[in-house]
């Protein structure tokens, strides 16, 4: 299976920027479309971007348009999400996931990493 691990998450101030990372061992990385979600305490897992196999075709969440890049280097099997401008609403457990459907709905997809938390201070 598509074992995913992330990094990048840590505390910042509204306004700053993180990015984050996520590592694939599984050679075929480029087959799968790739995505960033987020689940804060007591709150459901909401997708915040996507993007299609060739890294052509994002998608993302109207709330964080503008302010938010996702990215895939299929070469290293990574994908990237640029943070910029943050606000204390984005504090949440932030997930990479791979799968063959590009969609926002969680449950469209099939494999999930751990989690990297992002806190964001007022």
């Amino acid at each position: 299976q598509v074992q995913l691990v992330e990094s990048g998450g840590g505390s910042v101030e509204a306004g700053g920027s993180l990015r984050l990372s996520c590592a694939a061992s599984r050679y075929t990385w480029s087959s799968y479309c790739l995505g960033w979600f987020r689940q804060a305490p007591e709150k459901e897992r909401e997708g915040v971007a996507v993007v299609y196999t060739g890294g052509g075709t994002t998608h993302y969440a109207d709330s964080v348009k503008g302010r938010f890049t996702i990215s895939r280097d299929n070469a290293q099997n990574m994908l990237y999400l640029q943070m910029n401008s943050l606000k204390p609403e984005d504090t949440a457990m932030y997930y990479c996931a791979a799968g063959k459907t590009l969609s926002l709905s969680a449950s469209e997809w099939r494999y999930w990493g751990q989690g990297t938390q992002v806190t964001v201070s007022s």
